[in-house]
């Protein structure tokens, strides 16, 4: 879940910079995708559960749902752990209290997708088994007077009678550890360099050059580098997108990988086809044909 939503199913094609701004924040993208790989979500539950020694990667399996909110928002988590904790997480940088709402609907969601594909009956007049239910929002701005608790019912029906109540923990940097607590700083210091240098490929390479002097994500960010640099360039607008690669290719004389190029640009929903196949000098018609036989 986030702030600036993006749909990852999304089919149509991107609007422009002149239009419209780019739908989800770089930092957010990155919690989905070092999430998504097994060492760093065990990394992260450990983080969670540091009591919990005798969990292995092969005990937790990640069932994060798609397109579960209005937004199909794109930095939420969700795994099980042995089918008897379900978590789910957000990352967050804007604070709401309707954080609580988003993981209420989140989980009943999550329940109803574990009771399908388990064939468990609901409705069968036998008591059911079912994981328990973790809440956590990852808050990656400063804690200020923030509570550690958001509860449903305190929230939004204080000292009244509520037959239903849901309660998020709220992890902050000093009272994080381990993965979530270097997840929070590589955010902190994303935004820093983002004011500083504004959306440049200067931001980008200040953020790489940080984290490895604080040792922050290092190795995640070492492995995955060219993905995470693909992830941070969706900050950037369309044009800029397409001027930085067009300056890169012609300083490192790459002409001939132009087309690879704007084409991985184009998969990437990084620039749109019109402008691809604008800079590329071809058709809309080619430009298909291109994208189905590469």
């Amino acid at each position: 879940m986030k702030n600036e939503p993006q749909n990852e199913t999304e089919q149509n094609e991107p609007k422009t910079a002149k239009t419209t701004k780019p739908k989800h924040a770089a930092k957010d993208s990155v919690f989905h995708d070092l999430f998504s790989l097994p060492e760093y979500l065990l990394q992260l539950y450990r983080a969670l559960h540091p009591e919990d020694k005798g969990i292995k990667e092969s005990d937790l399996s990640i069932i994060t749902l798609k397109k579960i909110l209005l937004t199909g928002e794109y930095n939420d988590l969700g795994f099980m752990v042995k089918d008897k904790l379900i978590i789910l997480a957000e990352a967050q940088s804007t604070w709401s209290v309707n954080i609580v709402i988003r993981a209420l609907m989140y989980l009943m969601n999550s329940y109803h997708e574990y009771f399908n594909n388990k064939g468990i009956a609901i409705y069968s007049s036998k008591k059911i088994k079912m994981p328990k239910p973790e809440l956590y929002v990852i808050y990656t701005k400063e804690r200020d007077n923030h509570p550690d608790i958001i509860s449903l019912k305190d929230e939004y029906f204080p000292g009244e009678e509520c037959c239903i109540d849901a309660k998020v923990k709220v992890i902050y940097e000093e009272t994080s550890s381990g993965i979530a607590n270097q997840y929070i700083c590589f955010c902190k210091v994303f935004d820093d360099c983002i004011k500083k240098y504004g959306r440049t490929l200067k931001a980008i390479e200040e953020t790489f050059k940080i984290c490895a002097d604080k040792n922050l994500l290092n190795e995640y960010l070492k492995t995955r580098e060219v993905e995470v640099r693909g992830i941070m360039l969706t900050l950037f607008d369309q044009e800029r997108v397409t001027e930085i690669y067009g300056m890169e290719m012609k300083k490192e004389g790459r002409a001939e990988g132009r087309a690879d190029t704007y084409l991985s640009l184009v998969r990437r929903n990084l620039i749109s086809k019109s402008i691809a196949a604008k800079e590329m000098g071809i058709s809309m018609a080619q430009l298909e044909r291109q994208l189905a036989t590469a």
